[in-house]
């Protein structure tokens, strides 16, 4: 079976023009103009001419990210069904997970680049309360790493798999572990503006969860596959809550691509800026075909993996309001017998689905009237496996 997975990469992606050759595609300033009107960001200024220092504020460097990502996926699907219909799953790496959530149909570009506008203002803030960076450690054992993070009171905020982790904390923390790096792995600082993904952004998730209570979502119609825990996330309200707290929590990418692993996933395409995600999945996923769609000369190339890898969404094929799927790859365990016909009240926990390391409930977020499982206790199922169909508990009652 073909999986085409498509990835949204995060902040420090962003390099000085590399929006210029796509300014000449149909349609691409128009929408770029839309977007920028809706953030308040001039995503053209600042993807073209604006210089390196300018576009490395969290405050454009976030919407640009987005932006950019958003307007590009229109080129790669010019009609929104033809990426559900060929998408096997989608994720994005911190930022990048605002991108992946309007791509999966979660939510609408211009409640994106709102969000996102609030975030990238938010996360600023933060950041200017206290000194704080990050570092990129390169090679060294994982557990080694981790240990002599927590030791020197540093956040573990990206787990980025491929012996990559990046650290984060206040400056002098840094600077600490910098001078005693743990054995066979070399200390890099990064040109960011902040602690990301750690208690120091706790203050923007307050600001975002308030946004959020306004923010009307739609479930995904493709596997989107979230940063916490790599777990496939299909409840649209879920997906939201992700993105308010992921701010402040470590972005689990070496989880991501696990999860794409137990997929069977055999194309990744990553859309603009691209080139980091790509570099982390073919040292992480060797042998799969991937491309960085860095310029309107990719597309080509692009459409045939598309082609190629691409095949019909389960999610698509049928209302996703029907269905309650697995989080993760394991083995489903019904947590007590439910019948045909049997009514779950919401927040339903129908059973897990467990591996040798952890187990992950399966819940049923509105409720609903059970219509037919799709599998039985004790089997074995994959990320985003249908597991039950249900009738809405509103449809139900007027049927």
């Amino acid at each position: 079976m073909l999986v085409l997975v498509v990835v949204a990469p995060g902040q420090g992606s962003q390099s000085p023009g590399f929006l210029n050759p796509w300014l000449d595609l149909p349609g691409f300033r128009d929408r770029l103009e839309w977007l920028s009107l809706v953030s308040g960001v001039d995503l053209i200024a600042h993807g073209t001419t604006s210089d390196a220092d300018t576009i490395r504020d969290t405050a454009i460097a976030q919407p640009l990210i987005v932006g950019s990502g958003l307007v590009t996926l229109l080129s790669l699907f010019p009609h929104p069904s033809g990426a559900y219909s060929a998408i096997g799953a989608g994720a994005g790496h911190s930022v990048g997970e605002i991108t992946a959530a309007v791509g999966a149909g979660v939510l609408t570009a211009e409640q994106a680049m709102v969000f996102v506008r609030e975030r990238g203002n938010s996360m600023a803030r933060a950041a200017a309360i206290t000194e704080t960076g990050m570092s990129a450690v390169l090679g060294g054992d994982e557990e080694v790493v981790t240990t002599a993070a927590h030791e020197a009171g540093l956040t573990c905020a990206n787990m980025n798999g491929a012996g990559q982790i990046v650290v984060a904390g206040t400056m002098e923390q840094l600077a600490a572990f910098a001078a005693n790096p743990p054995a066979g792995a070399r200390v890099r600082p990064l040109e960011v503006a902040g602690a990301f993904h750690t208690i120091h952004m706790e203050p923007a998730v307050g600001v975002l969860g308030r946004i959020s209570n306004a923010i009307t979502t739609h479930d995904p119609r493709i596997r989107l596959i979230s940063n916490t825990d790599g777990e496939v996330v299909h409840d649209g309200r879920e997906v939201l809550r992700r993105l308010v707290h992921q701010v402040s929590q470590p972005v689990r990418w070496d989880l991501c691509m696990q999860t794409m692993k137990d997929l069977g996933v055999t194309a990744v395409i990553e859309i603009p800026p691209a080139g980091t995600l790509t570099g982390l999945i073919k040292r992480a996923i060797p042998g799969i075909e991937t491309l960085a769609l860095k310029t309107p000369d990719d597309l080509h190339q692009a459409w045939r993996m598309v082609q190629e890898h691409g095949t019909q969404s389960v999610l698509e094929s049928s209302p996703t309001w029907r269905l309650l799927v697995a989080p993760a790859k394991g083995t489903f365990k019904l947590g007590s017998l439910e019948q045909v016909g049997g009514e779950l009240a919401p927040d339903a926990v129908i059973g897990s689905v467990d591996t040798l390391r952890e187990s992950s409930p399966v819940l049923a977020p509105h409720g609903g009237i059970i219509v037919e499982w799709l599998v039985h206790d004790g089997d074995p199922v994959s990320p985003g496996q249908p597991l039950v169909r249900l009738h809405p508990l509103a449809q139900a009652a007027h049927s």
